[in-house]
């Protein structure tokens, strides 16, 4: 009898052990929004130095991660901009958790960003000030690259900015 109960508790704990990382995993999985979901947590417009310019939905992009965190990026239209703004800041970066960038840490907030030609990723609070520039990659196998959008990567997803990309992981 006393080898039976040890018998049951030792499957009980396997179980347990195994289970256990699957939801962990389900948890803190990464799912793209699209849809319906999508446009509930992209916000009409965009505030950036001293003007605020209606969000492009179609080129926007989120992704949750786990339960209940987000990032958020969208181009925006920037046509009533200065043309050195324009140059630099073409959408928005919204974080409601501390997200890493290609291995940079940016905290939670809301940001403006640019890519450059040069291959690099810049972002810039929302005065226009400089924050976090990284340097991008490129994918050359991406079938059809779009202005913006995001897909998932083995931690986190990647923005993309036609072929080029930068990884963000939550923190």
């Amino acid at each position: 009898m006393k080898n039976r109960h040890q018998r049951l508790l030792t499957c009980i704990m396997l179980a347990a052990l195994f289970v256990t990382p699957a939801l962990v995993l389900a948890q803190a999985g990464v799912v793209i929004l699209t849809g319906a979901q999508l446009t509930r947590v992209v916000p009409p417009g965009f505030y950036y130095s001293g003007q605020s310019a209606p969000t492009q939905l179609r080129n926007s992009a989120a992704a949750r991660f786990g339960k209940d965190r987000h990032v958020i990026a969208g181009l925006v239209d920037t046509s009533g901009y200065s043309a050195d703004v324009r140059a630099s800041y073409e959408g928005f970066l919204i974080a409601d958790a501390p997200v890493t960038i290609q291995g940079s840490d940016l905290g939670t907030g809301a940001y403006g960003f640019g890519f450059t030609d040069d291959g690099h990723l810049n972002i810039f609070d929302v005065g226009g000030h400089s924050v976090l520039t990284v340097t991008t990659e490129k994918d050359t196998h991406l079938r059809r690259p779009r202005p913006l959008m995001m897909q998932t990567s083995t931690n986190g997803v990647r923005l993309y900015s036609g072929r080029n990309f930068v990884n963000i992981s939550v923190k």
